[in-house]
């Protein structure tokens, strides 16, 4: 097992009052990261800090006042030395007294959108086994960190659709039909929608390509974009504007905006059997995702040169032996820094020393957590 070397690594991270963690510090090279620990000691928390060192709410979607250490709620801070291709990035993000997160970067206020340019983070965790099953904005969430993967202006585009969206749905809400109300807020709509919808195409048409060049044990999947109204999707901010206009009566009757992409939904069939992913049986639809996110790595750095941060939390434990070497062998010859955590150093044997091994141990019952490298 064999591959080269990241660039893109987590160097340094440094936890304060966040979740379980009191003060937690881990120092780390390049290669991938297996942290292990019995239940509930904090694995998972450690994966959605380094999450938030991206643009976003984090693997949990969790708002900043859940996020700090009980019974303290003093607020809590991630602090991370990045290595990103040649050059290193002291990143800050916190939250004092439950309110908005801060980011800085190198010592300077920055923008989430700005460490979507320095750090771009995929995951798989196991709320996500239920992607093909749930409810589509669990789907559009996925397909919308995908996208952002390529595209870090995305989440712009995304923030300004949305905020446009609010402000039109208060309209809505108020029955206010004077059209001169709504045709700046839906133009503002339409053109960031417009963006929004190429971005995601082109996220999924690297997506398929990455499938379709690469040699893996792991199913590959056909992905469709479409839109809960079933209809044809505008060309342009122009028509996508009119539509918003043509719904508007229909819109003020429901209070809320009922076409766009927001609505949108991803779609996945099983290629090789033809079937939906839906249908599959809970192990296809695990490897599917597998799949995707490895077929996502390796897109990202065919078309950027830039591989990404990767975590995978408890994926080993549901994997048999074949597919988890299979899985390792992947992630080795991409050469992405992925943080993996189990229960224990048993499920990463097949990693043997291309891997930095730390146990996570619970500090005498104090929720302040030790790793120890083994």
């Amino acid at each position: 097992m064999g591959g080269q070397m990241p660039n893109l690594a987590v160097e340094r991270l440094n936890l304060s009052h966040f979740r379980s963690h009191l003060s937690f510090q881990i120092l780390c090279d390049p290669r991938p990261v297996v942290l292990y620990g019995a239940n509930g000691v904090g694995k998972t928390n450690i994966l959605e800090a380094i999450s938030l060192i991206s643009p976003g709410r984090g693997v949990r979607r969790a708002r900043a006042e859940e996020m700090g250490r009980k019974p303290e709620c003093l607020g809590w801070k991630i602090k991370a030395i990045v290595q990103s291709e040649n050059r290193k990035y002291e990143i800050e993000t916190w939250s004092e007294n439950g309110n908005a997160r801060h980011v800085r970067i190198d010592g300077k206020a920055a923008t989430q959108v700005m460490l979507g340019k320095i750090v771009r983070v995929l995951w798989l965790i196991p709320a996500m086994d239920r992607l093909w099953t749930e409810a589509a904005d669990g789907r559009r969430r996925f397909l919308d960190r995908m996208t952002l993967s390529f595209f870090p202006e995305h989440a712009e585009n995304v923030l300004s659709y949305e905020k446009a969206m609010r402000e039109r749905n208060r309209l809505l809400k108020d029955q206010v039909r004077d059209e001169h109300w709504y045709k700046v807020i839906e133009f503002q709509m339409a053109e960031a929608g417009v963006k929004i919808r190429a971005s995601r195409r082109e996220a999924l048409k690297q997506i398929h390509m990455a499938q379709e060049k690469s040699k893996t044990i792991f199913p590959s999947a056909f992905l469709q974009i479409v839109n809960a109204e079933n209809i044809e999707e505008p060309k342009d901010s122009q028509e996508l504007s009119e539509l918003f206009c043509n719904h508007r009566d229909r819109d003020i009757a429901m209070g809320r905006t009922s076409v766009g992409p927001h609505r949108d939904d991803l779609y996945g069939l099983f290629s090789a059997k033809n079937i939906p992913a839906r249908d599959s049986s809970t192990g296809e639809q695990k490897a599917l995702l597998i799949s995707l996110i490895l077929a996502n790595c390796r897109a990202l750095k065919e078309q950027t040169g830039k591989t990404p941060l990767l975590l995978l939390d408890e994926v080993a434990a549901h994997l048999d032996t074949n597919r988890r070497a299979a899985l390792y062998e992947e992630i080795c010859a991409l050469g992405v820094q992925a943080w993996l955590t189990g229960t224990g150093p048993e499920l990463f044997s097949e990693l043997g020393d291309q891997a930095q091994n730390l146990q996570v141990l619970d500090d005498s019952g104090k929720s302040n957590l030790v790793p120890k490298l083994t």
